[in-house]
């Protein structure tokens, strides 16, 4: 496995968030000189679904979650360090216990 990044060099930070359920999750997308583009996020605790056009890879920045891709009934804990894949066309849920958890989300082609 690869190591999160820790920052992005050479990127556009759009000012405007993306807020979700009430403020409860947020994030700022960051895009690429080749066109591409990730997210930059905190989920507060709670449980959310999100669904997904592209695939998607979530990686944990620092935190803790439980993510239960659909069509599946397996929940996996997710920490610092690790991350997870949601196919397109799909989604997950996921839910934080206590704390922030913080997350990059890559859009995979």
């Amino acid at each position: 496995m690869s190591a999160i990044p820790a920052e992005f060099p050479n990127v556009t930070a759009v000012a405007k968030a993306n807020v979700y359920f009430d403020g409860k999750v947020v994030s700022h997308s960051i895009l690429f000189p080749d066109g591409s583009k990730k997210t930059l996020g905190l989920i507060y605790p709670g449980s959310y679904h999100f669904g997904t056009g592209k695939a998607e890879r979530m990686e944990i920045v620092a935190g803790e979650c439980v993510v239960k891709l659909d069509g599946g009934d397996a929940k996996t804990t997710h920490q610092g360090g690790l991350f997870f894949d949601v196919p397109a066309n799909s989604g997950f849920d996921i839910t934080v216990s206590s704390g922030i958890c913080e997350y990059i989300c890559s859009f995979l082609d």
